[in-house]
């Protein structure tokens, strides 16, 4: 009986090692797909930057925790993952240019803004505060409500009511500092920036005032 089954058993045997094989070469081929997110890696390259490259820390632009301070630079806490690490591939494309983030974006590598997304995500968000009393309840009505005449969506649909996001595909912009609000709006509206055919469309429709408007209520979104 062991005689008329060793074929067999050496045919499956074969097979398996051939399979086996075809993993590890493409395991071999491709090993960033095999590796794991490390958010702790991430931490240190954010917080460190790599010298030997010449990468400077993250930290040094967007804050301690991804909690910039200068306005030009959004603040990156508490971003969902997935979105954090779309826009770190889109600044190595045609797609969002950036004279800084493009050139810093090439040189990571993909496994290190997938690190970088995984932490600042799960970092927490410092609150900002609207500053124009005279518009923010004009920027809350076009956040809550849209602009029906316009065909200009409510920002809430897609954002979230405090602003928080949508891990799959929207950012989280409660908090977040008026001007960069404004500047990526208006990058939008004159297609400066192209990696949201949906945002181009809402952008386009608002004036600079109600851009302006709706950019200082979201700041103080909690």
């Amino acid at each position: 009986m062991n005689r008329a089954f060793t074929p067999v058993v050496h045919s499956i045997f074969t097979a398996l090692m051939f399979v086996s094989g075809a993993a590890f070469a493409a395991d071999a081929a491709h090993p960033a797909a095999a590796a794991k997110v490390d958010p702790a890696k991430g931490s240190s390259l954010y917080t460190d930057g790599d010298n030997a490259r010449g990468l400077p820390a993250c930290v040094s632009c967007h804050g301690a925790a991804g909690n910039s301070t200068i306005a030009a630079n959004p603040k990156l806490a508490g971003q969902p993952e997935s979105y954090l690490y779309k826009q770190l591939v889109d600044f190595t494309t045609p797609e969002r240019q950036n004279p800084v983030m493009t050139m810093y974006a090439k040189m990571l590598t993909d496994a290190e803004k997938k690190n970088i997304a995984a932490w600042l995500s799960t970092q927490g968000s410092k609150p900002g505060a609207a500053k124009n009393k005279d518009t923010v309840e004009w920027g809350k009505t076009i956040y809550r409500g849209g602009i029906a005449d316009k065909k200009i969506p409510a920002c809430a649909s897609c954002h979230g009511p405090a602003g928080a996001g949508n891990p799959a595909r929207y950012p989280r912009i409660g908090g977040q500092h008026q001007d960069y609000t404004i500047a990526q709006l208006e990058g939008f509206k004159g297609k400066g920036r192209k990696n949201s055919a949906e945002m181009t469309t809402i952008a386009e429709r608002m004036s600079s005032d109600e851009i302006k408007a709706v950019a200082d209520y979201v700041a103080g979104l909690k």
